[in-house]
C-alpha cells in the first residue's frame, strides 16, 4: 500500500503570505501566524483539501491529516493552544472528505491516516546543559495533549492513528499511553496502529539516543500493524535501517524517506524517478509494506513510487517475535538461554548502597550519577533504581535522577528496573524512561483486584514486571508455597490482563540464611527448590532475586559474603535463575574461592551443618585485616632534614620547622640557594596541598583543618627563608637589569564595604599566596574607589571579593558597575557565605564586560585564577564561564515567569490569625526599659556554645551517623582532624577566659507593643499613646500548596484595636572587644591557624551569650516560660517558646530596621557595638535581634515578595522604593 508525501512541500509551493495563514478568523490575532500549516485546515481549507486529493489521485492508498503539530503543547507558540481539539478534527474530516470524493470516483477505498507529530519539545533530553535533569515537557503535560489531539482526529473520521517522526520514545511512548486510555475512558472501538521513527544520522539512532532495535522494542507493547522509519534520510540511506528494524517487530514496515538528502540550501533535488528507483528494492527484497513519502516528496514523487513498486508482493508476516524477552535502554538487552545470566546493578538503591544514599540525600546527583556509571562498567546490565528512605521525596528523587541519568549515554545504555514498594514512585520512574523497563515489584498481598490494576498501568507503559512470592497470606518461605503464589499470579496475567509470559520475572524471596536461627537454615534450598519448580510449569517466565539479602547475616565481612554470593549464583543459576540485583564488581570467581570457604558456604547454602553460622563468622574474624601499629611519633626526627622538612608540612607540625629549614639552607652543597629550599623539601611537602585544592580532591582524601595547617608551616618556614631570598635575588637583578620580582600573578582581594567578615577571605589568600601569588589584601569595609585605585597600582591580575552579609551582594553589584566604567579588564572573583553562582550570573556579571566568577570556596581559587592567568586557557575558559552564566540568567528569568505570587492583599487575607483571648500574649516583663551587662562572665556561655559551625567554618563536616558535635569526633573522615582542632580550640578557650582577652557586653529591652497591619508599633509607656518608633514587616507571597498561612512577624504581636496588652523585647550582645588587638598578634607571627580561630571562638560566644541572655529572658526577665528545662541540644534546636528573629534574616530582610533598634534602645551609646554604612555590627562577633515571647510564634522565611509589596513597604516606611529594593535585592520577584 502507499502512503502520501509531504504537506509541507505542497505548502511551500503555494507561496502564501500571513494573510493567508490568518484568514478571516484570526485577523486580528496578536501573534504571527505565517508557518503554522495545520492552521490552513481553518484558514484555507480548500488548499488543504486540493493538495490531500493530489496524492489520492497519484496512486496513495492513504493520507495523512494535516495535523502534525496540532497539540496543545505545538501551538502555544503561536497562541493557539485552545484550538488544539478543532485543528485535530477538522483536519480529519477534510481528510475523510478527500478519501470518500476519490473512493467514490474509484471505486478504491482510501483511508486517513490521523498524523500524531512528536511535538516540539522532548521528554528525554533536557534543554539546559547546565541542568540535564530539567525538562521542558513532563509526561503527563503530552498524555494529556495527546489525548485531546487523539480524540479530534477520531472524532473527525481517521480510520488510523499514525505515531510519526519520533525523534524521542519517550515522547512517543506518553503518545502511545494517551491513545489507550482514550479507548478505554471513551469506550472507542480501536482503530490500527501505525509508529514510524527518525533516525537522525547514519549513526542509526534516534536523537534521544536509541538504536532502531531498542527503539522498537520500547513501543511494541503498542501492537502496532505498522512499525517503520521517516523523514531524516532518504532511500538510499535509510535501507539498512529498515533492515535493523524488521528482525524485532512482528508487524507490517513502513517506510517513507525524504526526496534524497537536502542541498546546500536545504532543498530536495532527487527527482521522483530517481527516488522510486532507490525505493524499488524495498519492495522487490519484501521489506515494506507501506512505502510513501517525506520531506521534498509530492504528488509526481508518490505517483513514480507506486507504479514501480505496486508489481511486488508486501512484506511477508514473520514468526511471532514475542517468545523471548527483550529489554532496551538505548540499546536492546535479549534475555534468553544464550545470555547467560543478567546481572542487575544494586548499588543505585538507598537501602542498598549508603554510599548512594548519602549522595542523594545530600543531592548530590553527579556523584550518584558516577555510581550507576560504575555498575555498568564493572558488568551490570541492567540498573535498578531505588528511592524508598524516609526522609527522601521518592516520586522527585527517582523523576530527577532518571532525568539526570538519560543524558549519560554509557549510564543509559542498559535497561531500567524502577524499584520502589511505593507503586507512585514507580509510576514516577516509568514516566521518565524512554526504553523497556523492568518494573520492580507488584504482588498478591493487596489482594488480586490491586494486582490487576497495577499490572494493567506496567503493561501500559510496556515494562515488563518483577512479580513477589507475596499473597494476601504473607511472602512465601518454602518452595511449594512459592510455586503456589508465582503460579496464582502468572494465570491472573496472562489470562486476565494479558501480559507477555517473557515479560514476567518472578522473585521467589532470597531470604537470609546462617542467621543463628534453625528456621532459616534451609531458606537457600527452598528457593533453589522453586525455581526448578517455575521453570517447570510457567514457560516463558524468568526468575530474578536481591542476592545480597541471603548474606545479611554476615554484614561488614566483605570476603564471606562474596562467596557466599557466588557459590549461591553458581547454582540457582543452574536451577533457572535469570537474573538478580547484585553488586557486579562484588563477587569472587567460584574456582578461585578457598577451598575452606568454599566448602563453608555450599555447606550453608545447602543446610548441611548446624554449626556453620560459627564456622562462617571464625573464618571471617581469621582474615580480617590486622590493625596498624601505632608508629613512634617522634621518630621522623631522625630521618634526613629534607624528609624531616616534609614530613612536618605534610603533618602540620610547626614545632622544629623553623630549625629544619635553617639547617637546609646551611647546607650549601645541596641547597646553594635559599629558594632552592623552598623548590625542594617544602613543595614536596606543599605538592600535597597542591592536589588538594588544584585538582579538587580535598573533600575525598583530607579534610580542611589540616590544609590550614600545612599552609601555616609553610609560611613559618617561607617568612624564616624571605631575607635570604631577597638579598640572593637582589643580587640577580643587579645582573639581569631587571626592576621588580615577579611571582604568578598579583591578586588584590577585599571584604566590600559595609561588611567586616573576612575568614573565608583570609583562608582564601592564604592558599593563594602558598601556590605563589602575590595577595594584596585591602581588609574589610573597603569601598569600590579604593579596591580600583589598588588594582590599577597594584597592577592586579585579578580582584577578589567578598562579602557575608546580605547588603554585601548588592554592593559586588556596584564593584562591577564601577570597575565597567573605569575600563578595567581584570577578572573578579566573587566568594562569600551569602553569595551564589545563580546572583553572580544574574546580578553582577552582566555589569561587567571582563570575566566575572563565582567561586565556592578557598579550594576552587587556585585552579579559577590559573586557568584565568594562563594566556592558552583564558579566552576558552572565559568563554565557558559566559555561556554558563548565560544560560542560568534565561533560567532564572523563566522561573521568574513560572513563580506563582499572591497578591500582598490576598496574603493579608490568609495572615495568621491568633485568638488573642483564648491565647493571649506572655505578661508583662519583669522591667520595661533596657538592661545593661558589661564584662559578662564567659565561663558562663562555655555550656551554650554550639560547636556544629565552628567546625563548619574550618570546612569539617562529619558524614552520616557521625554529623555534628561531638558525633563527628567518630567520623572515619575528619574525626582524627576534628579531635585535633577542638582541643585546639577549647586550650585558646582557656586562655582567653583566663586571661580576660575578649570582653563580653550586651543590652536587653522591654516595651509596650501592638501590631498595626504589617508593622509593630513601639510605645514610651503603657498607654500606647505615644510612639517611640516602629518595626516594618515583610509578609509571605510566594504560593503555598497547603492551608499554612502567610507570615509576617506583626502576626505575633496583639493588635493595637484589640485591646490585649502586648510587648516586644531587643537584644544586641558582643564578645568581640579585644578580638582583633589578638588577631593582630597572630597575623605579625604568620600565625593565620590561630588568627582564624580566635575570630571563630569570637563568634561562637557571642551566639552563645545570645542564647544565654535569651534563655533568661524567657525563665526570669520575661519569665513566661520560668519551668523550662532543657539541654544544650534542646536549646541549639530551638525547642522553646518565643523566638529572636533578626533584621537581615529569612523572617525580616531588610538590614535597615536595625537602625530602629539601635535609636529605641541607644545601643551604641549603651554597649558600643555600632553599625557600619551597609548595617553590618561592628565587632563581627556580634548578635542581635527581637523577642516575641507568643506561644505560637515562630521562624519562617519571607521568601520572593512581588513589587506591590516593595511599594506598600516603601510608603509605609517613607524610604524611596529604589532604596527598599536596594536593601531587599535578593528577595525581589521581579527584575529591577
Amino acid at each position: 500500500m502507499f502512503l502520501d508525501g509531504a504537506m509541507g512541500t505542497m505548502v511551500q509551493r503555494l507561496k502564501l503570505q500571513e494573510s493567508d495563514f490568518r484568514g478571516q478568523e484570526f485577523l486580528s490575532w496578536a501573534k504571527d501566524l505565517k508557518g503554522n500549516n495545520d492552521l490552513l485546515t481553518l484558514t484555507k481549507p480548500d488548499a488543504i483539501y486540493t493538495i490531500h486529493r493530489q496524492y489520492l489521485e497519484a496512486g496513495a492508498d492513504m493520507v495523512e491529516t494535516n495535523t502534525f503539530s496540532s497539540t496543545s503543547i505545538a501551538q502555544l507558540d503561536y497562541g493557539l493552544e485552545d484550538y488544539a481539539y478543532r485543528l485535530n478534527k477538522e483536519g480529519a474530516a477534510l481528510a475523510k472528505k478527500a478519501c470518500d470524493d476519490v473512493t467514490k470516483a474509484t471505486g478504491i477505498r482510501r483511508f486517513v491516516c490521523g498524523a500524531i507529530g512528536p511535538t516540539n519539545r522532548t521528554c528525554s533530553i533536557s534543554p539546559s546543559v547546565e541542568n540535564p535533569a530539567l525538562r521542558n515537557v513532563t509526561f503527563d503535560e503530552l498524555v494529556e495533549a495527546y489525548s485531546e489531539q487523539v480524540r479530534g482526529l477520531l472524532d473527525g473520521g481517521s480510520d488510523i492513528l499514525l505515531v510519526e517522526t519520533i525523534f524521542d520514545t519517550l515522547n512517543a511512548k506518553a503518545a502511545l499511553y494517551a491513545i489507550d486510555v482514550v479507548f478505554e475512558q471513551d469506550n472507542r472501538p480501536k482503530v490500527p496502529l501505525f509508529i514510524s521513527g527518525t533516525i537522525v544520522d547514519q549513526s542509526g539512532r534516534t536523537l534521544s539516543g536509541q538504536t532502531g532495535e531498542a527503539f522498537v522494542t520500547s513501543l511494541n507493547h503498542a501492537n502496532p500493524v505498522a512499525f517503520g522509519l521517516n523523514c531524516a534520510l532518504g532511500a538510499e540511506q535509510m535501507k539498512p535501517f529498515v533492515q535493523n528494524i524488521s528482525r524485532f517487530t512482528d508487524a507490517h514496515i513502513i517506510c517513507y524517506p525524504n526526496a534524497g538528502l537536502p542541498n546546500a540550501m536545504g532543498e530536495y533535488d532527487e527527482s521522483p524517478q530517481d527516488m522510486a528507483k532507490n525505493v524499488e528494492p524495498f519492495a522487490k527484497e519484501g521489506l515494506v509494506t507501506i512505502v510513501g513519502g517525506c520531506c521534498g516528496t509530492t504528488p509526481d514523487h508518490i505517483k513514480a513510487v507506486a507504479d514501480v513498486c505496486r508489481k511486488y508482493s508486501p512484506r511477508p508476516k514473520p514468526a511471532s517475535k514475542s517468545d523471548v524477552m527483550l529489554l532496551s535502554g538505548l540499546e536492546v538487552l535479549r534475555v534468553d538461554e544464550n545470555t547467560g545470566f543478567v546481572n542487575v546493578g544494586e548499588r543505585c538503591n538507598v537501602a542498598g548502597s549508603r554510599k548512594f544514599c548519602r549522595h542523594i540525600l545530600k543531592g548530590e546527583y553527579e556523584e550518584a550519577l558516577a555510581i550507576a556509571r560504575s555498575q555498568v562498567e564493572n558488568g551490570a546490565q541492567v540498573v535498578d533504581a531505588n528511592f524508598d528512605e524516609g526522609l527522601l521525596d521518592g516520586k522527585a528523587a527517582m523523576t530527577k535522577f532518571l532525568n539526570m541519568l538519560a543524558s549519560d549515554p554509557d549510564c543509559s545504555r542498559v535497561p531500567l528496573m524502577v524499584d520502589s514498594s511505593n507503586f507512585a514512585v514507580i509510576e514516577a520512574g516509568l514516566r521518565c524512561a524512554q526504553g523497556k523497563c523492568i518494573v520492580n515489584s507488584i504482588s498478591l498481598k493487596e489482594g488480586e483486584e490491586e494486582f490487576i490494576k497495577k499490572a494493567k498501568i506496567v503493561k501500559r507503559f510496556g515494562a515488563a514486571v518483577v512479580v513477589m512470592a507475596f499473597d494476601e497470606v504473607g511472602q512465601a518461605a518454602e518452595a511449594e508455597r512459592k510455586i503456589e503464589i508465582c503460579t496464582r499470579s502468572y494465570n491472573i496475567l496472562v489470562n486476565k490482563v494479558g501480559f507477555n509470559p517473557y515479560d514476567i520475572i518472578f522473585d521467589p524471596n532470597i531470604l537470609t540464611i546462617a542467621t543463628g536461627m534453625e528456621e532459616h537454615n534451609n531458606y537457600g534450598v527452598e528457593f533453589i527448590n522453586a525455581c526448578i519448580g517455575i521453570k517447570k510449569t510457567l514457560p516463558g517466565a524468568k526468575i530474578s532475586g536481591g542476592v545480597s539479602n541471603l548474606s545479611f547475616a554476615f554484614r561488614g565481612m566483605d570476603k564471606v559474603r562474596e562467596a557466599m554470593h557466588s557459590v549461591f549464583l553458581y547454582h540457582a543459576v543452574r536451577a533457572g535463575m535469570d537474573m538478580g540485583i547484585v553488586n557486579a564488581g562484588f563477587l569472587a570467581v567460584y574456582d578461585d574461592i578457598p577451598k575452606d570457604l568454599l566448602q563453608l558456604c555450599e555447606d550453608a547454602l545447602w543446610n548441611r551443618d548446624p554449626e556453620v553460622t560459627e564456622k562462617l563468622l571464625d573464618y571471617a574474624k581469621l582474615h580480617s585485616k590486622d590493625a596498624k601499629k601505632d608508629e613512634d611519633l617522634e621518630e621522623w626526627r631522625a630521618w634526613s632534614v629534607s624528609e624531616r622538612i616534609s614530613h612536618a608540612l605534610v603533618k602540620g607540625i610547626m614545632k622544629y620547622i623553623v630549625e629544619d629549614t635553617e639547617e637546609a639552607r646551611q647546607d650549601k652543597q645541596k641547597y646553594p640557594r635559599s629558594l632552592n629550599v623552598i623548590e625542594g623539601p617544602l613543595m614536596a611537602g606543599m605538592s600535597v596541598v597542591g592536589d588538594l585544592f588544584g585538582k579538587g580532591k580535598i573533600y575525598i582524601y583530607s579534610c580542611f583543618i589540616i590544609i590550614i595547617i600545612i599552609i601555616s608551616v609553610m609560611k613559618k618556614a617561607v617568612a624564616h627563608l624571605v631575607e635570604f631570598i631577597k638579598i640572593e635575588k637582589e643580587a640577580d637583578m643587579l645582573v639581569s637589569g631587571e626592576t621588580e620580582m615577579k611571582g604568578n600573578g598579583t591578586i588584590i582581594m577585599a571584604t566590600v564595604k559595609g561588611d567586616v567578615h573576612d575568614i573565608g577571605k583570609n583562608i582564601c589568600g592564604v592558599v593563594l599566596g602558598c601556590n605563589n601569588y602575590r595577595v594584596v589584601d585591602l581588609g574589610v569595609m573597603v569601598p569600590w574607589d579604593k579596591i580600583i585605585k589598588a588594582a590599577l597600582e597594584e597592577k592586579a591580575d585579578v580582584i577578589g571579593l567578598s562579602g557575608l552579609i546580605t547588603p554585601s551582594l548588592e554592593e559586588m553589584v556596584v564593584v562591577a558597575k564601577e570597575c565597567e566604567k573605569a575600563g578595567l579588564k581584570i577578572p573578579i572573583l566573587i566568594g562569600g557565605a551569602t553569595t551564589s553562582k545563580m546572583h553572580t550570573a544574574v546580578k553582577i556579571a552582566p555589569q561587567y564586560s571582563a570575566p566575572v566568577i563565582y567561586v565556592l570556596d578557598a579550594s576552587r581559587s587556585v585552579p579559577v585564577v590559573a586557568s584565568l592567568l594562563d594566556l592558552n586557557m583564558r579566552e576558552e575558559f572565559a568563554e565557558d564561564i559566559r555561556d554558563e552564566y548565560d544560560e542560568m540568567r534565561e533560567e532564572y528569568y523563566e522561573g521568574l515567569e513560572e513563580r506563582k505570587l499572591l497578591s500582598l492583599q490576598n496574603a493579608r487575607d490568609k495572615k495568621m490569625k491568633i485568638d488573642w483571648i483564648k491565647s493571649p500574649p506572655p505578661h508583662k516583663p519583669s522591667f520595661l526599659g533596657e538592661k545593661i551587662y558589661d564584662a559578662y562572665p564567659l565561663e558562663k556561655l562555655v555550656d551554650h556554645i554550639d560547636w556544629n559551625p565552628f567546625f563548619q567554618v574550618f570546612q569539617l563536616r562529619g558524614r552520616y551517623p557521625n554529623r555534628g558535635f561531638p558525633k563527628i569526633f567518630d567520623d572515619e573522615h575528619v574525626g582524627a582532624e576534628a579531635k585535633l582542632l577542638y582541643k585546639d580550640a577549647t586550650t585558646m578557650l582557656k586562655d582567653i577566659i583566663d586571661n580576660k582577652l575578649l570582653t563580653a557586653r550586651g543590652i536587653i529591652g522591654f516595651y509596650p507593643a501592638h501590631s498595626v497591619g504589617d508593622d509593630i508599633e513601639i510605645y514610651t509607656d503603657e498607654s500606647c499613646e505615644k510612639v517611640a518608633g516602629v518595626y516594618y514587616g515583610l509578609r509571605q507571597q510566594v504560593e503555598k500548596e497547603t492551608d499554612e498561612p502567610y507570615y509576617c512577624l506583626s502576626d505575633f504581636v496583639s493588635p493595637k484595636d484589640s485591646g490585649v496588652p502586648d510587648y516586644l523585647g531587643v537584644f544586641a550582645v558582643s564578645t568581640g572587644f579585644g578580638c582583633e588587638k589578638l588577631v593582630a598578634q597572630y597575623e605579625a607571627d604568620q600565625d593565620d591557624y590561630n588568627s582564624i580561630m580566635v575570630k571563630a571562638i569570637a563568634d561562637r560566644l557571642a551566639e552563645a551569650f545570645a542564647e544565654a541572655l535569651h534563655e533568661e529572658v524567657r525563665k526570669k526577665e520575661w519569665g513566661y516560660a520560668s519551668d523550662e528545662t532543657l539541654s544544650a541540644a534542646d536549646l541549639f534546636a530551638i525547642r522553646y517558646q518565643g523566638i529572636r528573629p533578626a533584621p537581615g534574616y529569612p523572617s525580616q530582610p531588610d538590614h535597615t530596621e536595625k537602625k530602629t533598634m539601635w535609636d529605641i534602645s541607644k545601643i551604641a551609646e549603651k554597649t558600643g557595638i555600632t553599625l557600619t554604612e551597609s548595617l553590618a555590627m561592628d565587632p563581627p562577633a556580634s548578635v542581635s535581634g527581637l523577642y516575641f515571647g507568643h506561644e505560637q510564634s515562630k521562624y519562617f522565611a519571607v521568601g520572593k515578595v512581588d513589587k506591590d509589596q516593595i511599594q506598600d513597604y516603601s510608603a509605609r516606611k517613607n524610604m524611596p522604593v529604589a532604596d527598599v529594593e536596594k536593601w531587599l535585592g535578593t528577595i525581589l520577584a521581579y527584575d529591577h
